[in-house]
């Protein structure tokens, strides 16, 4: 993600004027544009292919939508999920969602998944935080290309999942790397290594 455009928003001038536009999300009245690579893509879809294979294999009421926002009440900021877990029978309480994909409650959210690019700062800091606030039960963060601060993934820096588990109103963080296999507190059933996810960021198959 690159910020690049200067002129500040409300956040709902922003759903107005850039929901449906899949290039930008809004930080404290600030848009911020998203330009996110192929191999970025390629992960996130990996992630999003086997939660779903998850999803229809326990016949749950969830679903990944294929574009949403997130809208934090009482500030300027709106993000928008590389994937995001929605449980359908909570969006009844969702004052927007018949007009517009955009979700306000974290009732509304089981997981939520960043993949990071260059703007890594907002998925360590920023949205471990709003993300605690708003009550999202598990958060992952994939650094696929290990670019995060070691005070994030370790020293020496190697590509590496962490997935923030809520407990209480903090997370609790813990790290995949290499063949690790992934522990869900949303999917405990799901058989996926952090190794996998990593290659589906590589330009072609190994």
């Amino acid at each position: 993600m690159v910020q690049s455009v200067s002129k500040l928003l409300t956040v709902d001038e922003f759903i107005t004027y850039y929901g449906d536009n899949e290039r930008y999300e809004l930080i404290d009245s600030e848009l911020i544009e998203m330009e996110p690579t192929g191999p970025h893509e390629q992960v996130s879809a990996l992630i999003g292919r086997k939660l779903n294979v998850e999803i229809d294999r326990q016949d749950l009421r969830y679903f990944i939508p294929h574009r949403c926002l997130i809208k934090l009440l009482g500030t300027n900021t709106a993000f928008r999920p590389d994937v995001i877990v929605l449980d359908k029978t909570q969006l009844i309480n969702e004052p927007l969602w018949q007009q517009e994909p955009v979700i306000t409650s974290g009732n509304s959210i089981k997981l939520i998944a960043e993949v990071i690019s260059t703007n890594w700062q907002n998925d360590y800091a920023r949205k471990v935080e709003d993300y605690a606030l708003l009550g999202v039960p598990e958060y992952w963060i994939i650094d696929y290309l290990g670019i995060g601060g070691r005070e994030y993934i370790g020293k020496p820096k190697q590509p590496t999942i962490t997935i923030c588990t809520l407990v209480e109103d903090e997370y609790q963080k813990k790290l995949f790397q290499n063949n690790d296999q992934l522990i869900s507190s949303i999917f405990p059933s799901l058989q996926l290594t952090a190794k996998q996810i990593f290659a589906a960021g590589l330009s072609v198959d190994v």
